[in-house]
């Protein structure tokens, strides 16, 4: 039986589900994490071997501890791996140290940690990305916007989803921004007028792609951060060939081998004079670990399938032993937060939507700041009842009383419009 130390398998919440379906494919699984082991629920205790707290999981010392004691007690660790952006590095250098190969090592890390070393994966796939600047000093960032002109992006070299991540329209916010300059190497990067995408992937050892889907934010996650606004996005049911196409030409540059993986794209919504055409799919960011907070499961819902024991067959067999049977459909994403007048209440939705509605919960505010207050997951069969879905979810009472109703009518139309031509003539964030 191979050994397989799952770092933090109680958070995210649903991450359990990996240990489960490793212990299904007979994997010895052992913890390590800093919850308590009574907070652990009654399923990740009856999966786990055997589970090692520590204080502080940003202590290396106390983890390479806890891997130290879990090898000497169980025999060499065949695997390491948390799936969680967060402690990538860590993982690495924990894999370094204890010599377990089956996974990537601190001098990978480049590549996949930092933005700016991103273009050259994106290069090599021969896919557009935005042009940057590292941030210095005022003057040589006011010289990059002479050069691509204003709103620029701002946002952390190294960091996680959208946190920390600023639309600068003027000088006037570039000076604010100076001002209170961040002490890490931020990235300044041209505004991209376009949709993100998502290309999803487990891959094998030879770098052959198990499963793949992908998921489209209609509008800015960063935005919806900062601002408030309420967040929506949904797995598609086919993904299309040219995003799948810069999928697996970046799964090629970025030498991606035994992973789940979230890459991440611009669909442009206009001509761009540096990066194509309307339609023409633009490089974001590389994402070494699963799409985050509910996405796994909503991919299970939306391909009737288990993402979470697709990942134990990749680890154990090298291939798919569990294959889904119905036809893909969507699954829609829904955030809203507190102290909005939306126009149709929690229940409302839950009323409407029983039959659809998969997950309707207020999340806790350690989670909420960029998910939203309340979500729901709703699973749905066609474009027309997701957007029906985000338009009854997503309207508010000011939206309902300032906006006519022919113009109102008109936008969705639009809306829907460009949501079926970004899945127009496909074959699956």
């Amino acid at each position: 039986m191979r050994n397989f130390i799952f770092i933090s398998p109680a958070f995210p919440g649903n991450y359990e589900n990996f240990c489960v379906a490793l212990k299904a494919n007979g994997i010895n699984v052992l913890g390590i994490g800093d919850t308590s082991y009574d907070s652990l629920t009654p399923c990740l205790k009856s999966t786990l071997t055997e589970y090692y707290r520590v204080e502080n999981m940003e202590d290396y010392d106390a983890m390479f501890r806890a891997v130290a004691f879990l090898s000497f007690r169980h025999g060499k660790i065949d695997w390491l791996e948390s799936n969680n952006e967060y402690w990538l590095e860590q993982d690495a250098r924990l894999r370094e140290d204890f010599h377990i190969t089956t996974g990537l090592q601190p001098k990978d890390m480049a590549l996949i940690k930092y933005k700016s070393k991103m273009k050259a994966g994106y290069e090599k796939a021969h896919i557009p990305a935005a042009r940057f600047h590292l941030v210095r000093n005022f003057e040589s960032a006011c010289d990059f916007i002479k050069e691509v002109g204003y709103p620029v992006i701002v946002k952390p070299d190294s960091g996680v989803g959208a946190s920390d991540t600023w639309k600068i329209k003027d000088e006037k916010d570039l000076k604010s921004f100076f001002c209170n300059l961040p002490s890490v190497p931020y990235i300044m990067e041209e505004f991209v007028p376009g949709e993100i995408c998502s290309y999803d992937a487990i891959v094998n050892s030879k770098g052959a792609v198990l499963f793949e889907t992908g998921n489209i934010s209609p509008i800015s996650i960063m935005d919806c951060v900062n601002n408030h606004e309420s967040i929506h996005f949904y797995i598609v049911d086919q993904l299309a060939e040219d995003l799948r196409a810069c999928g697996r030409a970046c799964l090629k540059s970025f030498h991606v081998r035994s992973r789940f993986v979230h890459l991440e794209f611009f669909r442009l919504t206009q001509d761009h004079p540096h990066l194509g055409k309307k339609g023409q799919i633009v490089g974001l960011e590389v994402n070494m670990r699963p799409s985050g907070g509910p996405t796994p499961d909503m991919i299970n819902y939306a391909y009737s399938a288990n993402c979470y024991q697709y990942y134990a067959d990749m680890i154990v067999y090298d291939r798919l032993r569990h294959k889904r049977k119905a036809t893909p459909c969507f699954c829609a994403f829904v955030g809203r937060w507190k102290g909005v007048p939306y126009t149709h209440s929690h229940w409302d939705i839950i009323r409407t939507f029983e039959h659809e509605l998969k997950t309707a919960e207020q999340l806790p505010e350690v989670l909420a700041h960029g998910m939203g207050n309340y979500i729901y997951l709703a699973k749905l069969e066609s474009h027309e009842e997701m957007d029906r879905f985000f338009t009854y979810a997503l309207e508010t009472v000011k939206e309902k009383e300032e906006e006519p109703p022919e113009e109102k009518n008109t936008v969705r139309k639009e809306a829907s419009k460009c949501t079926q031509k970004n899945s127009a003539g496909t074959a699956s964030v």
